[in-house]
Protein backbone atom coordinates (compact mmCIF):
# COMPACT_ATOMS: atom_id res chain seq x y z
CA UNK A 1 0.00 0.00 0.00
CA UNK A 2 1.49 3.35 -1.53
CA UNK A 3 1.53 5.37 2.20
CA UNK A 4 2.65 8.70 3.84
CA UNK A 5 2.81 10.26 7.24
CA UNK A 6 1.67 14.10 7.45
CA UNK A 7 -0.25 16.78 9.03
CA UNK A 8 -3.70 17.50 7.95
CA UNK A 9 -4.70 21.07 7.98
CA UNK A 10 -7.86 22.80 9.79
CA UNK A 11 -11.00 24.00 7.59
CA UNK A 12 -9.88 27.45 8.21
CA UNK A 13 -6.55 26.93 6.79
CA UNK A 14 -8.20 24.61 3.96
CA UNK A 15 -10.60 27.54 2.81
CA UNK A 16 -7.70 30.33 3.27
CA UNK A 17 -5.33 28.44 0.68
CA UNK A 18 -8.37 27.26 -1.69
CA UNK A 19 -9.01 31.57 -1.87
CA UNK A 20 -5.37 31.03 -3.34
CA UNK A 21 -5.94 28.65 -5.72
CA UNK A 22 -8.69 30.39 -6.93
CA UNK A 23 -6.96 33.16 -8.54
CA UNK A 24 -4.62 31.03 -9.88
CA UNK A 25 -5.39 30.56 -13.88
CA UNK A 26 -3.19 27.52 -14.82
CA UNK A 27 -2.61 23.95 -13.57
CA UNK A 28 -4.27 21.57 -12.04
CA UNK A 29 -5.73 22.73 -8.07
CA UNK A 30 -5.02 20.11 -5.66
CA UNK A 31 -8.35 19.47 -3.81
CA UNK A 32 -8.70 20.70 -0.17
CA UNK A 33 -9.24 17.05 0.73
CA UNK A 34 -5.81 16.13 -0.43
CA UNK A 35 -3.94 19.30 1.08
CA UNK A 36 -1.75 17.94 4.12
CA UNK A 37 2.24 18.97 5.09
CA UNK A 38 4.42 15.69 4.32
CA UNK A 39 6.63 14.49 6.78
CA UNK A 40 7.50 11.33 6.21
CA UNK A 41 6.64 9.92 2.27
CA UNK A 42 6.99 5.65 3.07
CA UNK A 43 6.13 4.54 -0.92
CA UNK A 44 4.51 1.05 -1.35
CA UNK A 45 4.53 -0.94 1.99
CA UNK A 46 2.87 -4.08 3.22
CA UNK A 47 -0.07 -3.59 5.45
CA UNK A 48 2.61 -5.66 8.63
CA UNK A 49 4.84 -2.80 7.99
CA UNK A 50 2.00 -0.51 8.24
CA UNK A 51 0.49 -2.19 10.67
CA UNK A 52 3.83 -2.08 12.50
CA UNK A 53 4.54 2.05 12.14
CA UNK A 54 0.50 2.58 13.42
CA UNK A 55 2.05 1.00 16.80
CA UNK A 56 5.49 3.20 16.66
CA UNK A 57 3.40 6.69 15.79
CA UNK A 58 0.85 5.83 18.37
CA UNK A 59 3.62 6.55 20.69
CA UNK A 60 4.66 9.48 20.00
CA UNK A 61 4.06 12.80 22.49
CA UNK A 62 4.23 16.24 20.68
CA UNK A 63 2.45 19.53 21.32
CA UNK A 64 0.13 21.03 18.54
CA UNK A 65 2.54 23.22 16.37
CA UNK A 66 1.80 26.35 15.06
CA UNK A 67 1.82 26.19 10.81
CA UNK A 68 3.32 29.67 9.53
CA UNK A 69 3.32 29.71 6.14
CA UNK A 70 4.88 32.53 4.16
CA UNK A 71 4.85 32.89 0.26
CA UNK A 72 4.42 30.55 -2.38
CA UNK A 73 6.81 28.46 -4.36
CA UNK A 74 7.19 26.48 -7.60
CA UNK A 75 9.13 23.09 -7.45
CA UNK A 76 10.79 21.73 -10.57
CA UNK A 77 13.36 24.49 -11.99
CA UNK A 78 12.71 26.15 -15.55
CA UNK A 79 9.44 23.81 -15.99
CA UNK A 80 7.52 23.99 -12.89
CA UNK A 81 5.80 20.91 -11.77
CA UNK A 82 4.11 21.95 -8.43
CA UNK A 83 2.88 25.11 -6.72
CA UNK A 84 2.74 25.24 -3.01
CA UNK A 85 2.64 27.12 0.13
CA UNK A 86 5.76 27.23 2.19
CA UNK A 87 5.76 26.38 5.76
CA UNK A 88 8.18 28.09 8.10
CA UNK A 89 10.48 25.42 9.34
CA UNK A 90 10.24 25.84 13.28
CA UNK A 91 12.23 23.30 15.76
CA UNK A 92 9.21 22.17 16.79
CA UNK A 93 8.16 20.87 13.18
CA UNK A 94 11.39 19.33 12.61
CA UNK A 95 11.77 17.58 15.97
CA UNK A 96 8.28 16.02 14.70
CA UNK A 97 9.68 15.37 11.40
CA UNK A 98 12.58 13.62 12.84
CA UNK A 99 10.35 11.45 15.33
CA UNK A 100 8.09 10.10 12.72
CA UNK A 101 11.24 8.90 10.66
CA UNK A 102 12.55 7.14 13.87
CA UNK A 103 9.02 5.68 13.87
CA UNK A 104 9.38 4.45 10.62
CA UNK A 105 12.82 2.89 11.01
CA UNK A 106 11.61 1.64 14.55
CA UNK A 107 9.11 0.18 12.38
CA UNK A 108 11.09 -1.56 10.11
CA UNK A 109 10.19 0.95 7.04
CA UNK A 110 14.05 2.25 5.27
CA UNK A 111 13.45 6.04 3.88
CA UNK A 112 15.30 8.12 2.05
CA UNK A 113 17.44 10.73 3.00
CA UNK A 114 16.16 13.81 1.53
CA UNK A 115 15.76 17.79 2.51
CA UNK A 116 13.01 18.76 4.29
CA UNK A 117 11.21 21.93 2.87
CA UNK A 118 8.14 21.97 4.32
CA UNK A 119 4.74 22.85 2.40
CA UNK A 120 1.49 21.99 1.27
CA UNK A 121 1.03 21.84 -2.50
CA UNK A 122 -1.91 23.43 -4.04
CA UNK A 123 -1.43 23.37 -7.61
CA UNK A 124 -0.13 20.47 -10.33
CA UNK A 125 1.01 21.33 -13.82
CA UNK A 126 1.25 19.62 -17.27
CA UNK A 127 4.91 18.30 -17.96
CA UNK A 128 4.31 20.59 -20.88
CA UNK A 129 2.80 24.18 -20.19
CA UNK A 130 0.84 25.23 -23.22
CA UNK A 131 2.15 29.47 -24.52
CA UNK A 132 1.64 31.98 -21.67
CA UNK A 133 1.21 29.78 -18.88
CA UNK A 134 4.56 30.29 -17.50
CA UNK A 135 4.10 34.09 -17.66
CA UNK A 136 0.54 33.64 -15.97
CA UNK A 137 2.14 31.28 -13.05
CA UNK A 138 5.35 34.25 -12.99
CA UNK A 139 2.33 37.03 -12.29
CA UNK A 140 0.20 34.95 -10.25
CA UNK A 141 3.98 34.30 -7.97
CA UNK A 142 4.55 38.20 -7.84
CA UNK A 143 0.89 38.86 -6.58
CA UNK A 144 1.10 36.71 -4.29
CA UNK A 145 4.15 37.46 -2.74
CA UNK A 146 3.19 38.52 0.47
CA UNK A 147 0.88 35.14 1.09
CA UNK A 148 0.74 34.80 4.75
CA UNK A 149 -1.18 32.56 7.17
CA UNK A 150 -1.23 30.86 10.62
CA UNK A 151 -2.75 27.47 11.43
CA UNK A 152 -2.55 25.25 14.02
CA UNK A 153 -1.45 21.56 13.14
CA UNK A 154 -3.59 19.40 16.03
CA UNK A 155 -2.61 15.90 14.91
CA UNK A 156 -0.67 13.90 13.32
CA UNK A 157 -1.87 10.97 10.52
CA UNK A 158 -0.94 8.19 8.39
CA UNK A 159 -2.60 8.35 4.92
CA UNK A 160 -2.82 5.99 2.09
CA UNK A 161 -2.16 7.21 -1.34
CA UNK A 162 -4.16 5.79 -4.14
CA UNK A 163 -2.54 6.61 -7.93
CA UNK A 164 -5.66 7.36 -10.48
CA UNK A 165 -5.77 9.37 -14.00
CA UNK A 166 -7.75 11.99 -12.38
CA UNK A 167 -4.89 12.64 -9.63
CA UNK A 168 -3.82 11.04 -6.03
CA UNK A 169 -6.29 10.20 -3.31
CA UNK A 170 -5.69 10.26 -0.01
CA UNK A 171 -6.98 8.74 2.75
CA UNK A 172 -6.55 8.94 6.38
CA UNK A 173 -6.21 5.70 7.69
CA UNK A 174 -5.01 6.51 11.24
CA UNK A 175 -4.97 10.07 13.68
CA UNK A 176 -3.01 10.54 16.11
CA UNK A 177 -3.79 13.88 18.43
CA UNK A 178 -0.64 16.30 18.97
CA UNK A 179 -0.96 17.36 22.60
CA UNK A 180 -1.91 20.86 23.62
Amino acid sequence: MRAFAGLPLPDAALMALEDVQGELTAGRPVPPENMHLTLAFLDDQPEQMLQALHQELAGIRAPVLTLRFHGLEVFGGRQPRVLAAAVQKTPELSRLRDRVRSACQAAGIGLARERFRPHVTLARFPRHLQPGQLEKIASFLQAAAGFRLQAEAGCLALYQSTLAPEGARYDVLAEYPLEG
